[in-house]
C-alpha cells in the first residue's frame, strides 16, 4: 500500500496557501544548499525574488546554483503537536533566474499580492521563476492520491 499523500486536486491550493517554503539547490560542486523563502504562484509558475532583508552578500548561492543547474525542489510542511495533522509537498522543477522584464515583474505582482510586507518595499532584486514538473506529498491522514507531474 502506498503512503498517504494529498488529493491531487487539494495539493496545488495547499501549496499556494503556504507562507514559507524552503528552497533546495545544487551547486556545480555537487553540494545541496537549502533557505527558507516566500514565494507566489502565478500562470502555472511559482515565482520567488531576492528582497531588500538584510544579507551577508548581494552574491547568493542561490541565484549561482540555479545559473549552474537550472534545477530546484521547493518544500512546504505543516507541523502540529497532533502528528495525524502532519503533511508536506515537495515541488521539484526547472528554475531560471529572469532579466528585469514583464515576467519578472508578474512574479513581484504575485508576491506583492500574496505578502503585505511587500505593498510598500516590493523586492528589488533579481527574480527567480520555477517551472514545476513534479509535485510529490505525504500526508499523516489516509487521503491517497499519486504523485503528480
Amino acid at each position: 500500500m502506498p503512503p498517504p499523500s494529498i488529493p491531487q486536486a487539494e495539493l496545488h491550493s495547499r501549496f499556494a496557501r503556504a507562507r514559507v517554503a524552503t528552497l533546495a539547490t545544487v551547486g556545480a560542486e555537487g553540494l545541496p544548499h537549502l533557505v527558507p523563502v516566500v514565494f507566489a504562484m502565478a500562470g502555472g509558475l511559482i515565482y520567488t525574488a531576492v528582497d531588500d532583508k538584510p544579507k551577508s552578500t548581494r552574491r547568493l548561492r542561490r541565484l549561482d546554483n540555479i545559473t549552474a543547474t537550472g534545477r530546484v525542489s521547493l518544500l512546504v510542511d505543516e507541523y502540529a503537536e497532533d502528528w495525524s495533522q502532519l503533511w508536506w509537498i515537495r515541488v521539484d522543477g526547472a528554475a531560471r533566474v529572469l532579466d528585469d522584464d514583464a515576467q519578472s515583474r508578474i512574479g513581484i505582482d504575485a508576491l506583492v499580492r500574496k505578502y503585505v510586507q511587500y505593498t510598500a518595499s516590493p523586492p528589488g532584486g533579481p527574480v527567480v521563476a520555477i517551472d514545476p514538473d513534479r509535485w510529490v506529498s505525504w500526508s499523516a491522514l489516509d487521503t491517497r492520491s499519486t504523485r503528480a507531474g
